[in-house]
């Protein structure tokens, strides 16, 4: 059995992560600092699962504005409130714990939110990567798993290689995973810390984050709400479920030395009028649509060359669209009471 510490363990994709580490036998410690950029009750029904508990039974107020001092454990999972940011705090933790590996997918996400709070993206995304990187060179912690993003790709030839300069990032966002990017290579330089940087291609899956367009358009057109649409709908993504990029993620930890590797579709982008039409099939009812002007700091279409996934990691998504979107309907209707309230 290994141990493992997962950051942002309460999100999206690190608590999908977390489930696969669990399942496999492992010991799982997972920190997430709590913040409301979205409505914690979808942190707390993550947590529930993973913990076994009720929803709602894990923060116990959902809409508190600290959880300091938060501690749960279930089985083989020890959830920490925790600050990537509170190095003195991830000090004291890898002393209590002999990690094996650190999976960093803690971060501040979001395009237009970076560019209305850019100091928090740098201090979250960059020095809380600089902090895991310092505790890991100070206890001798060797294999690393950073969490980036396909953003840093605007303006770049498609399909995206890895060996792209992307040197003119179009967000505060995208430039604070370039300097943990660029961090975390100093440190397998000077230290020896290997890491595998993987850049994420447009998640989406049950509980998902209600930033997100899958998440969104599922809840207003099953609500007959207006969805509100940038630009014309051409635009595309290369949309890849949320159990891939779990298994993409664990895979990468032992690729050893420094790497870069897409964990996407691999397909053809999907346009969003593409998707639409798709939610619109699984839940039996069409989408009324308000069109709004395209934003410069969004990225036109994504599409991801992952044969260096294939490679290195034997890996490729197994989940196509259609059942992708099938599950996360599903997971929409049987959560109609969570969701209803949640702003997206």
């Amino acid at each position: 059995m290994a141990s493992y510490l997962v950051t942002g363990a309460a999100g999206f994709i690190a608590s999908k992560v977390v489930e696969f580490l669990l399942r496999d036998g492992h010991l799982v410690v997972g920190i997430d600092n709590l913040n409301d950029y979205y409505d914690l009750r979808l942190k707390d029904w993550r947590l529930s699962r993973l913990l076994e508990r009720s929803y709602a039974h894990v923060l116990g107020n959902p809409k508190a504005s600290c959880f300091d001092g938060v501690c749960v454990s279930h089985g083989n999972f020890h959830f920490r409130a925790l600050d990537v940011e509170n190095l003195a705090g991830l000090d004291a933790l890898f002393v209590e714990y002999k990690f094996d590996g650190v999976f960093n997918l803690a971060a501040r996400a979001g395009v237009r939110y970076s560019m209305e709070h850019p100091h928090l993206y740098l201090s979250t995304n960059t020095v809380g990567a600089l902090n895991i990187l310092e505790c890991m060179r100070k206890y001798g912690v060797q294999n690393h798993v950073l969490a980036s993003t396909s953003s840093l790709y605007a303006g770049c030839p498609m399909p995206f290689t890895e060996e792209l300069p992307v040197n003119a990032p179009l967000s505060p966002y995208a430039v604070s995973k370039k300097a943990a990017e660029l961090m975390s290579f100093s440190y397998y330089k000077l230290y020896g810390i290997k890491t595998s940087v993987v850049r994420y291609f447009t998640v989406y899956g049950p509980a998902g984050r209600p930033d997100m367009s899958p998440l969104r358009f599922i809840k207003w057109i099953d609500e007959g709400t207006r969805l509100e649409l940038y630009g014309d709908g051409t635009q595309a993504r290369d949309f890849t479920y949320v159990d891939d990029i779990a298994r993409g993620t664990i895979l990468a930890l032992d690729c050893g030395g420094f790497e870069i590797i897409n964990l996407g579709g691999g397909a053809t982008p999907i346009t969003l009028q593409v998707l639409i039409a798709s939610i619109e099939r699984a839940l039996g009812k069409k989408a009324l649509i308000s069109s709004k002007p395209f934003h410069i700091a969004d990225v036109k279409e994504t599409w991801a060359d992952i044969s260096k996934a294939q490679r290195l990691l034997n890996w490729r998504p197994e989940v196509p669209l259609a059942e992708g979107l099938r599950r996360t309907v599903e997971w929409h209707l049987s959560n109609r009471e969570l969701v209803r309230d949640l702003k997206v």
